[in-house]
């Protein structure tokens, strides 16, 4: 079942709310019912088990690679556009290290888990 899933979720399933849990498995995973009578537990639990997820050590890292790969591509790509850009664009190109910045967090905080 979890070959049609794309999440693409913006944090790990643990470190979510039981309200963003709830309102992802309203949202994009039907095989679930009952979940707005659910606590966060029954959740984690019900999602990881659509979605092909088990609870050994070290899995949660492996949930997120392919994310964490697609992030620090265009963390790549980002870092070329701005050596390419001439210095006196000072505007592009702090903007563009902004969103580098904001990118590696993101990475740093799915590998994390």
């Amino acid at each position: 079942m979890s070959d049609d899933l794309n999440l693409d979720l913006k944090k790990p399933l643990d470190r979510m709310t039981a309200k963003e849990l709830r309102q992802l498995v309203m949202d994009k995973i039907p095989q679930i019912s009952g979940a707005s009578g659910m606590d966060k537990e029954t959740l984690l639990s019900s999602i990881k088990e659509v979605m092909g997820i088990t609870d050994e050590e070290g899995s949660a890292g492996k949930a997120y690679k392919e994310q964490v790969k697609n992030l620090k591509k265009k963390i790549k790509d980002l870092q070329a556009k701005k050596l390419e850009l001439p210095k006196t664009e000072t505007n592009a190109r702090q903007a563009l290290r902004k969103k580098i910045h904001a990118l590696k967090k993101r990475t740093r905080r799915l590998s994390a888990h």
